[in-house]
């Protein structure tokens, strides 16, 4: 008799896994059975043309909409289905901005910080995130006072502050100069080497080429 076949154990859930994903909107086609697997110690940049739909792809991802057909997996299991377990160790900047009006710059972080604690001492400080992205003398304001490019800082400092296993990012480098976008592409990379995943949406080739990402161009057919 033939011997049985022995199937081999499946391996870990990839941090990030879609797959077929379809989304329209007003019966107009976004996304088209579209895919993509990020893997721990990973960094992937969506590129396209506008309208190709990489935010949408994100908000998907982050279960923040539902699409129409496919399936999603973080950390492998459903995004729009899970509890806090899950987001405490995933990080989304997706272009909404919170902040609570009467907390400055620096308490944001060390309120991240306190929350997440006990925080590796590989997570960059808040003092130190402040230096990196030039805010060091903006500290002690709320963030309804700084401007555009400053906000903008500061949200990817709140998101370097606090350990995280995935991270997802829409155009980061907007509003950035371009001084600060090597700064970001290192702290991403160091991110990517300690093991978490990142997934970003970005034409940025300082960015993509510092955090070695590997391009997944939405122009193309998927799957």
């Amino acid at each position: 008799m033939p011997k049985a076949r022995t199937r081999k154990p499946a391996g870990p859930p990839a941090a990030i896994e879609a797959s077929g994903v379809v989304v329209s909107f007003g019966g107009t086609p976004v996304l088209n059975k579209v895919g993509v697997r990020v893997e721990y110690g990973q960094a992937v940049s969506l590129v396209g043309r506008n309208g190709s739909g990489k935010s949408t792809l994100l908000r998907c991802i982050g279960g923040l909409l539902q699409p129409d057909s496919g399936t999603v997996r973080v950390a492998g299991v459903d995004p729009a289905r899970t509890g806090p377990a899950l987001w405490r160790d995933v990080v989304m900047l997706l272009g909404d901005e919170a902040w609570y009006p009467d907390l400055t710059v620096i308490e944001h972080l060390e309120l991240l910080r306190a929350v997440h604690a006990p925080v590796p001492d590989d997570i960059p400080r808040p003092a130190d995130l402040l230096e990196a992205f030039g805010l060091t003398e903006r500290a002690d304001v709320v963030p309804a006072v700084l401007s555009s490019g400053q906000r903008q800082r500061l949200m990817l400092a709140t998101a370097l502050c606090r350990p995280s296993k995935v991270l997802m990012l829409d155009e980061p480098e907007q509003r950035l100069d371009t001084d600060i976008r090597p700064i970001l592409a290192e702290l991403l990379a160091e991110r990517v080497k300690a093991g978490a995943a990142l997934l970003l949406a970005s034409h940025d080739k300082t960015l993509i080429d510092g955090v070695g990402a590997r391009v997944r161009s939405l122009d193309q057919v998927s799957e």
